[in-house]
């Protein structure tokens, strides 16, 4: 798989059709248009391409210039990769790509938003990449229609990359590698053990008055099914869960890894006080 820059008005346009294809967007104002996406990559934007050996794009990342506390940044807005490529590792390859493009910018910090409650996302930016959380936006993007947002507000974490750190290349450098939790992440309490309620992973009574160094917060390990078969439910889950992560992230908690059992259908996130 190749992956490279992409600097033509085409190739914007194949990244739009590739928007519409993976998010299956209804409303054509969801979609990132090729004459904004060739302005921002002409004036500092990272817009890369992977293409198979076909020459078909089979993924792409796509990033804005920002500024964070008077720090040249970058903003993630979109990673996107074909139903058919995304157990290969083009993911990852492609935030390293991104990396690598920031890096040689001068950039050190890479942000961008995603859902909480999306457990493979969540096992991708933490254990694969490294990310910490200190953000939680409340329906940032409002109503999405693409049906993979259906159910609930579009809440999100902000993620911070910074590129530079040595646990950040730690993660890179692992890949497919295990990484076991220590001493001190397993006897971390649990903020909200979870329930069963009619085959569903289901919010349980949350204690939001823990003062531990480290704690766990559950989500579901399959929330996209919950959002398209019991929009109460995933309801329910989102404003659970709002509640839970806003509450210690304004007490000076943030996120710093996510734990993630397929067999069991649930995903723990780890917060620590911060120094």
């Amino acid at each position: 798989m190749l992956i490279r820059p992409l600097t033509t008005i085409d190739e914007c346009r194949r990244v739009a059709a590739l928007e519409r294809e993976i998010w299956r967007y209804a409303d054509a104002e969801d979609v990132v248009p090729p004459p904004v996406l060739i302005v921002s990559i002409r004036r500092g934007g990272i817009l890369l391409g992977a293409f198979d050996d076909a020459g078909e794009m089979e993924g792409f990342v796509y990033s804005i210039p920002a500024v964070k506390d008077g720090q040249l940044t970058q903003w993630s807005h979109m990673l996107g990769v074909r139903e058919g490529a995304r157990d290969a590792g083009l993911g990852v390859r492609l935030k390293v790509a991104q990396r690598e493009a920031a890096l040689a910018a001068g950039i050190t910090l890479i942000e961008w938003t995603f859902d909480p409650l999306q457990a493979l996302n969540a096992y991708f930016n933490f254990t694969r990449l490294g990310v910490v959380v200190e953000e939680y936006e409340e329906n940032i993007y409002g109503d999405s229609s693409s049906p993979l947002h259906h159910g609930s507000p579009t809440d999100r974490f902000v993620a911070e990359w910074k590129l530079r750190e040595p646990h950040v290349e730690r993660r890179i450098g692992a890949r497919a590698m295990p990484l076991m939790r220590d001493a001190g992440v397993a006897s971390a309490p649990l903020a909200n053990p979870s329930t069963v309620r009619d085959g569903w992973l289901a919010p349980g009574a949350a204690a939001l008055d823990l003062t531990d160094r480290r704690l766990l917060v559950e989500i579901p390990g399959n929330y996209d099914e919950i959002q398209q078969q019991d929009d109460a439910l995933a309801l329910e889950w989102r404003l659970f869960s709002r509640a839970i992560f806003q509450t210690y992230l304004s007490r000076g908690y943030r996120v710093v890894d996510f734990f993630l059992s397929r067999e069991q259908q649930r995903g723990q996130y780890l917060l620590a006080l911060r120094d």
